[in-house]
Formats: C-alpha cells, structure tokens, sequence
C-alpha cells in the first residue's frame, strides 16, 4: 500500500470541505441538535420519575454512542458518495491507485470527521447536561473501539452496495443505523425484545456495547469476555466488509459496469 496515494485520497475530502459550508456544518450540527434534544429529554425524565434515577448517563450516554457510530458509518459512505456525485470514481481507478489504499483514505477521512462530531458532542453533553464519561472508566475504551469499527464496516458495505446497484442505490444507505439500532438495543436492555431479536442481537457487536454500557452503571463490572466477543465479531465484520468491497469492484471492473457509472446505472 501506498500511504501517499492513500493521504490523497483524504487531501481531496479536506479540500471539498474547506471550501463548502455546506459540506463542513453536518459533522456537527445534527450531533449538536440530537445531544440538545436528548439531553433535555433526560432532564425531564428525572423530574418525573423516582428519586435516584439518573437518565442522563443511561440515555443521554447512550444516544451520544450511537450517534458516534453512526458518523463513523457516514464518515466512509458520504467521502465514497462525493466522488460517486461528481462522477469521479471512474477517474480514481484509470491511476495508479489500488482498491485498499482507496478504502484506507476513506477510513482515515472517516476518523478526522468522526472525531469533529465526537468533540462536539463531548462538550455538549459535559458542558450542558453534566454527562462526565470519567463515570465509565476505562471500559469507555473498548466501547468506542468497538462501535468505531462497526461502523467504519457498515460504511465499507454501504460503499460496496452503490458500488454494485448504482448510484441511485444511496437510498438504501441512510435506513441503515436506523434498522440496526432495534436489534444493537441501543435504548433498552436486549431481553426485552423477542426471541429472534435476541438471537440477531447476538450476532450485532453493538449490542455488547450498549448491554455492557448498562452493565456497568449498575453494577460498577463489565464483562470482559462480552467486551472479547464483541470486539472479535466488529474485527470479523470488517475483514468480511473489505472483502465484499473488494470483490463488488472486481465484478464492476469484469462486467464493464464501473465505465458506464451513471445516476441511471442500477443493475
């Protein structure tokens, strides 16, 4: 891999943004609204429940997590789909540049806009609501390791899906946090939802973070082997989710598919 080509990659996603707003806002006005809107719904959850009660970490944090996720999936999807918009992608690969090293400056493009969102959301929810994550100790490490990387694997399929459908496919994009959050129970514990949920639930690493999440405010223990498997499952996903997006371009390639790359190209 070539890191030079790859920095490329993360140079053109810097220039579109510095010189669109309107590109430069979303990293993070809907995590500042969504912290605004939680937050006070937290708040008000605590005047009118028991005393002792505290929603502010469990829900407030909660919300704070999954929509680190789901920037971290957008980070990958929303750099793809610029290049899909502005019909550049057939000109990436009449270069030099590989698919990996392609997918590489994607993630690193999700990580510096990831980290935009994470920022500002952190200040937020400290500032304003008093959410202080030194509450999770060190188990908010391989949290966030774990939803970081399912996300970076849900946005490699989300490329992979346009990729192969066409442009106009994006739609399928967008649903995708939403249709997951259910099953991850991001709001409640897993055991609450039906036996067929529960057992997708088992195969989602997320799940593992928000149980342990609640976990942990409860009791004060996380369970590590929980923690284990859900990181090996998120590694597996993304292993699973290069290769699909490997093999999706080479069938573009094969077919002749990528030259004619178009809105209309859905097939």
């Amino acid at each position: 891999m070539n890191f030079d080509r790859t920095f490329a990659i993360v140079l053109r996603q810097y220039y579109l943004m510095r010189g669109s707003l309107s590109r430069f806002l979303p990293l993070f006005l809907w995590v500042a609204i969504d912290m605004v809107l939680w937050g006070f719904l937290s708040r008000y959850l605590n005047t009118v429940t028991t005393a002792g009660m505290d929603f502010v970490p469990k829900l407030l944090g909660a919300v704070l997590l999954w929509d680190f996720l789901t920037r971290v999936m957008q980070g990958v999807t929303i750099a793809f789909l610029e290049d899909v918009w502005s019909r550049n992608f057939l000109n990436f690969f009449a270069s030099p540049l590989r698919v990996s090293e392609y997918v590489g400056g994607l993630v690193i493009t999700s990580i510096l806009t990831s980290l935009v969102g994470l920022a500002v959301m952190l200040v937020l929810a400290t500032t304003v609501f008093g959410l202080s994550f030194f509450i999770y100790g060190l188990a908010i490490i391989p949290f966030v390791l774990i939803l970081f990387v399912s996300g970076i694997s849900l946005g490699i399929l989300g490329s992979a899906m346009v990729l192969r459908l066409g442009p106009s496919s994006e739609w399928f994009i967008w649903p995708i946090p939403i249709m997951v959050s259910p099953f991850a129970g991001v709001f409640y514990p897993v055991a609450t939802l039906p036996g067929w949920m529960q057992a997708v639930s088992k195969a989602i690493p997320p799940s593992y973070v928000f149980e342990g999440m609640r976990t942990f405010l409860a009791t004060g223990t996380v369970s590590g082997p929980s923690l284990a498997l859900g990181g090996a499952l998120s590694l597996g996903y993304l292993a699973l989710a290069c290769w699909v997006f490997q093999r999706t371009y080479r069938h573009a390639i094969r077919t002749g598919l990528i030259a004619r790359y178009s809105a209309e190209s859905v097939a």
